[in-house]
């Protein structure tokens, strides 16, 4: 089990080293040019800063049992469809019984702005959410010491 994270927006990456450590899990950052990090413990793998190539390089990189933390409903899907687990910086964990509902309410929402409608913007951020997150995170690389 290995942590690959889509890392140019994500809010939780010291969360994300901090568990790493304690499971002694890999983790691979993905970052386009744009972006620069470096936490100490993580692989960073930068890729072109083009239309969703970190995008690709974390999929073509994810296996069965791997931990994917995206929040783009695209990546999610294509992470469960190599049987991996897929969470989000809010600590929603996406399946199969959720992932094509929100890929639906993705394309609706898409099709408003397109329209020229609007759709509501997101909250901001709380430690509530850091919270949250850290728990479900945690739990899901609990699951490397169950296998």
């Amino acid at each position: 089990m290995k942590i690959l994270v889509d890392a140019d927006a994500c809010p939780v990456k010291n969360i994300i080293t901090k568990i790493a450590k304690e499971y002694k899990l890999r983790v691979l950052m993905f970052i386009d040019t744009s972006h620069f990090l470096d936490d100490g413990y993580s692989d960073v793998i930068m890729v072109d800063k083009g239309r969703d190539s970190v995008d690709i390089a974390l999929i073509n990189k994810v296996e069965k049992g791997d931990i994917v933390v995206t929040q783009d409903y695209g990546v999610a899907a294509m992470a469960l469809s190599k049987q991996a687990y897929g969470i989000n910086q809010n600590g929603f964990i996406y399946t199969k019984d959720n992932i094509d509902k929100l890929l639906f309410e993705r394309h609706l929402s898409q099709k408003i702005r397109r329209a020229g409608g609007r759709t509501s913007n997101p909250r901001k951020r709380t430690k509530e959410d850091d919270e949250k997150f850290e728990r479900a995170f945690r739990n899901l690389c609990c699951k490397k010491e169950d296998s």
